[in-house]
């Protein structure tokens, strides 16, 4: 990493992170040289040491065929972003970003079981809404819920000054 001041090295303090993030950006491999790289809702788990990103999908496309083909997939995240506009002596800006990010790589392995994949969906309902919903378990079972077990993370920042 080039900005070692940027640099957060606490797992605790990734994981916060990862917490109040609302997207994340799965980064999968084509074979073709280029990443397909798509945002999604996830839901965390796990611990600092050993997080656990939960998605869900459609059970046919384009992701789940280049997963099922390669488990390995690299992420990104980001929140605290805001604009920083410095005024110069010679009257012209510049400019940058508050942000806190994290990215990393892992293995995704596909969620099967019933129970687990409910609490799965679950779990990743309530990231965006904390009194959960009441879906139907037929229309949950039809659903595609993979996890992402997170094997290597950085993460950086640029705090308000």
């Amino acid at each position: 990493m080039r900005r070692h001041d940027r640099e957060i090295t606490d797992r605790e303090t990734m994981f916060d992170i990862m917490n109040r993030c609302d997207v994340c950006r799965l980064a999968l491999n084509t074979g073709v040289g280029f990443p397909y790289i798509i945002p999604l809702n996830y839901g965390l788990a796990g611990t600092p040491e050993e997080p656990v990103l939960l998605f869900h999908s459609a059970p046919a496309g384009t992701k789940l065929d280049l997963i099922r083909k390669d488990r390995r997939a690299s992420f990104e995240m980001d929140c605290c972003r805001e604009l920083i506009l410095t005024d110069n002596a010679d009257g012209t800006q510049m400019c940058s970003m508050t942000y806190q990010s994290v990215i990393g790589q892992g293995y995704i392995e596909f969620i099967e079981d019933p129970e687990e994949k409910i609490a799965a969906l679950d779990l990743l309902v309530r990231r965006y809404r904390p009194e959960g919903i009441n879906f139907s378990r037929e229309v949950a079972m039809r659903t595609c819920v993979f996890r992402l077990k997170v094997k290597e993370m950085t993460a950086k920042q640029r705090p308000k000054k």
